[in-house]
């Protein structure tokens, strides 16, 4: 039994003959599955290679800028995100995140503190705690030194998921260090608006020193006072250097 079987095998590897018409009915619906599973997995893959792009396109963007940002700018850059990614709608999110590195007196251990952040989609901005959290994988940076944090997001959802692909999000992250400037400013944040500016007791820049005086100023704009129509002739003030003037 064992040496026909053996026969039969020998005799049927030499065999060149056959249907081909059977053969291909056989073999088809197998080459399909392997042509299908390929395309799929390599357009995944560009899609994964198109975020990344997109994503270092809008950090360098943003590292290019000099002028001040808003709402309208992020707004903007979730547009050129849908334009790179070829989607749209809320399956793409974008958020951008600006953080500073300090350090308190001679210690290595510094911190990572949040300076404004801003999300479109179904983020949110990141928090305090949130950066925090994220030390571990921030970059190593110089004391005061800023950077954009940008992080991208898009659901690649395949054509296919029967052959081992299912829905997942592409979530890509850069980080970039402004290049003309020390940090990004962004309106109604960092931009100086919220800050109190208050008279340090000899006149700052164009202030009056206290009293509300312009004659009484012994600082920068003392001789603003000398000058002045009110600090001269028979004015009881002083005439911004303490000393009288003639009456």
């Amino acid at each position: 039994m064992m040496t026909k079987s053996l026969h039969f095998l020998r005799r049927f590897t030499r065999r060149t003959d056959g249907n081909i018409p059977l053969e291909a009915v056989i073999v088809f619906p197998a080459l399909m599955v392997i042509f299908a599973a390929a395309w799929l997995y390599f357009d995944m893959l560009r899609q994964v290679s198109i975020n990344h792009k997109a994503n270092y396109t809008i950090a360098d963007m943003l590292s290019r800028e000099t002028d001040m940002i808003d709402d309208s700018y992020i707004d903007n850059a979730r547009e050129l995100l849908f334009h790179l990614t070829k989607a749209r709608g809320d399956y793409v999110d974008l958020r951008v995140t600006a953080i500073q590195y300090n350090e308190k007196g001679k210690s290595t251990n510094g911190t990572y503190d949040l300076v404004w952040s801003e999300a479109r989609g179904d983020w949110s901005g990141l928090t305090e705690s949130d950066v925090s959290a994220l030390a571990d994988q921030l970059p190593i940076m110089a004391a005061g030194d800023q950077f954009i944090y940008v992080e991208t997001r898009d659901l690649y959802l395949p054509i296919f998921s029967n052959i081992g692909l299912s829905d997942f999000d592409i979530e890509v992250y850069s980080f970039t260090r402004p290049r003309f400037s020390p940090q990004i400013i962004f309106e109604g944040v960092n931009d100086g608006s919220q800050k109190q500016f208050q008279n340090n007791g000899w006149g700052n820049g164009d202030q009056d020193a206290p009293g509300g005086s312009l004659c009484n100023n012994n600082a920068e704009n003392a001789d603003e006072g000398a000058a002045s129509a009110s600090c001269t002739g028979s004015s009881k003030g002083g005439n911004g250097k303490g000393k009288k003037n003639s009456v």
